[in-house]
This record gives structure tokens, sequence and C-alpha cells, in this order.
């Protein structure tokens, strides 16, 4: 009955060490942008943050959200494959606001108790 019980114990053991194998895991290339000064009257400027999913099993991207409704993130809708890479694109909007601005980009995804947050830089010289 011992060895039952041990034999059980160690299963349970190894088989939640090959799924916790088995997770999705996020890189990204880059967690920051700085767009550097930029004219008001350019309207808007964007760039994309590329990832790879260096885990085991496939990501998903739940949802994105920005800082503020000045900034319009985008994002890769299917899931990325194991090995694969996705992006993550984000427009700031120059119209109107002049002077500098740091603004970030929030990323929910099925990588566990991880959230990502990507940050964008730069100053808006005032039209003349």
């Amino acid at each position: 009955m011992k060895k039952l019980t041990l034999f059980f114990l160690l299963s349970l053991f190894v088989t939640g060490a090959v799924f916790a194998q088995q997770k999705p895991q996020l890189k990204f290339d880059r967690s920051e942008h700085n767009f550097g000064a930029i004219k008001e009257e350019v309207g808007e400027v964007t760039t994309e943050f590329e990832f790879t999913n260096t885990g085991k099993s496939p990501l998903i991207i739940q949802r994105v959200s920005a800082s503020c409704g000045c900034t319009t993130p985008s994002y890769t809708q299917e899931p990325v494959l194991p090995g694969k890479k996705g992006v993550i694109s984000a427009k700031y909007s120059t119209i109107r606001r002049p002077g500098t601005f740091n603004k970030t980009i929030t990323v929910y995804t099925n990588v566990p108790d991880t959230v990502f947050v990507l940050t964008i830089k730069g100053n808006v010289i005032p039209q003349k």
C-alpha cells in the first residue's frame, strides 16, 4: 500500500512538472520606444513591439489597453504558436498634445501570473 501511495504521489509530481513546462512564454524584442522630437502637424506616429512565443504552447493575447485615449493599441489576434512571432502596435496622436509624453500599453495574455507593460515616449513640438 505504501508503494502504491508513493507511486501515485510521484506520478502527480512528474505530471505537474510536465504541465508546468507546457506554458506559453512571451519575450519582447524591446519594451520601450522613444519617438524623440515629433512635429504636432504629423498627426500621429506608430511603432511596433515584436515578440516571440518562447514557450511550449500557443500564446493568446487576451487584451491590450493604453494608459490614455491618445494612444491606440492593436495586436496579433490569432494564437501565436511556439517559436513564432507576433506584434503589438501603438499609435500616438500628436494633435493638440504639445510637450513631452510617456504612455504605457498593458498586455494581458495567457502566460500565468504575468502582465507585460510597454512604454512609448517622446516630445511633440507645437505648430507655429
